[in-house]
């Protein structure tokens, strides 16, 4: 066999890494099936430079053949925050869905190298008691046909235990920190869980909250600024343009040193555990606040009532997994289409924990109608037609009650 023969016979494999011991776990185990392993760390805002340097040696360590760095923290806000702004979703009503898009920003870019490096394997180190098999899975099986999905650690049933084994019988480190907590950061928010997790009777400690400082640690006064939003979007921070991300990093930057952004959510996993987990999404909470209250002036109730549904449709499909479902491009076209005159400036104030809406201003609100002012005047009809208006309005409810009643 020629050299460039045997060059093209291994096979390559493709591996979300993040340098932890899971994706290091897979390098070796890879290699020992023959494969050439290609680790992709792709920054969604979790990691500093320091941290990619750091990752990037790690590989080199592990003897990977090459190793790509990609920021994708841009295509993470213009494609999966930007809609879930416009849908003002919080799921449970409590929390910014701040994992799930992250991992379908991983597997597009996985797919780009993917293809790049001529290979249909890609790997990753997910377990197999968390949603985040699901999502790799289900978008990778959308992205590429016939793509051949590698996760040892789900597989095989491997513990952490057996991982270290496995690395240190190879030769190769293994950290000595394995923390009590499992933190996942990232531009949109940061998931944390733990022992007090596992239940629902005890709080995290707040030194596990990596950012958002606990209300009697506050030090910093009250601070009132004004989002400019145009076509759903936040685009101007007093006045002044604002890139997504920018501004993201700034409102989790004066929110969390003010004590605001931290909660908790429970709810029920992709494969079906009932779960809990305490998150920080200062910039998520802030922004679907004040989107929210500026559709309230620029949209109809059915609009607002509709968008809700869809609303919550689209994030929890983004959530579980599903975002390539062509649903999700039906819903993101009518949000696209209900955001045309969702444009104005509100007013923020974050002080200890808090945040209040203080102004809406919108050259599209509908609050200031020539038809009338809620309470004290009318527009465009007269008191008769108002008693006429009250008398047909409920008019089969009244009758279903009555009947109801004399029929008992």
């Amino acid at each position: 066999m020629t050299v460039a023969a045997e060059k093209k016979s291994v096979k390559k494999a493709i591996l979300a890494f993040s340098g932890g011991l899971d994706t290091s776990f897979c390098v070796p185990w890879l290699k020992e099936l023959g494969y050439s392993v290609i680790t992709v760390t792709v920054n969604t805002g979790g990691f500093s430079t320091e941290d990619l340097k750091e990752i990037e040696a790690r590989a080199k360590e592990l003897g990977t053949a090459k190793h790509y760095t990609i920021d994708a923290q841009n295509a993470l806000y213009d494609g999966f925050a930007s809609y879930l702004i416009k849908a003002n979703y919080l799921k449970g009503g409590v929390y910014p869905a701040c994992v799930g898009p992250e991992r379908n920003i991983i597997v597009m870019e996985l797919v780009k190298i993917a293809e790049k490096e001529d290979t249909k394997v890609i790997v990753h180190g997910s377990t197999g008691a968390g949603n985040d098999q699901v999502r790799f899975d289900l978008a990778l099986k959308s992205l590429i046909e016939e793509c051949e999905i590698l996760a040892p650690i789900r597989d095989g049933g491997y513990t952490r235990e057996d991982e270290v084994a496995f690395l240190k019988k190879h030769g190769f480190s293994v950290s000595a920190k394995r923390g009590t907590y499992s933190i996942n950061v990232g531009l949109l928010g940061t998931t944390i869980g733990g022992a007090e997790t596992k239940g629902t009777e005890k709080e995290l400690p707040d030194d596990v909250f990596p950012s958002v400082l606990p209300l009697d640690e506050v030090k910093k006064p009250a601070i009132a600024f004004t989002i400019g939003f145009e076509n759903g979007l936040p685009v101007f921070l007093d006045g002044k343009k604002k890139d997504g991300v920018d501004l993201i990093r700034w409102l989790n930057g004066v929110c969390s040193e003010r004590g605001f952004g931290k909660d908790y959510h429970i709810g029920t996993t992709i494969i079906g555990l009932k779960a809990r987990i305490g998150f920080e999404a200062p910039a998520l909470k802030v922004l679907v606040k004040a989107h929210t209250e500026l559709e309230k002036i620029t949209l109809t109730s059915r609009q607002i009532s509709w968008k809700g549904i869809l609303g919550t449709t689209y994030g929890d499909l983004v959530h579980e997994g599903l975002y390539f479902d062509p649903l999700c491009r039906d819903i993101e076209a009518m949000l696209d289409s209900a955001s045309k005159y969702v444009k104005g400036s509100v007013g923020v104030r974050v002080h200890k924990g808090t945040v209040t809406i203080t102004s809406l201003k919108s050259p599209y609100s509908l609050l200031h109608s020539k038809l009338g002012t809620y309470g004290e005047r009318t527009g465009s009809w007269n008191g008769q037609d108002a008693k006429g208006f009250c008398t047909l309005y409920g008019m089969e409810s009244a009758n279903a009650f009555l009947g109801h009643r004399e029929a008992q």
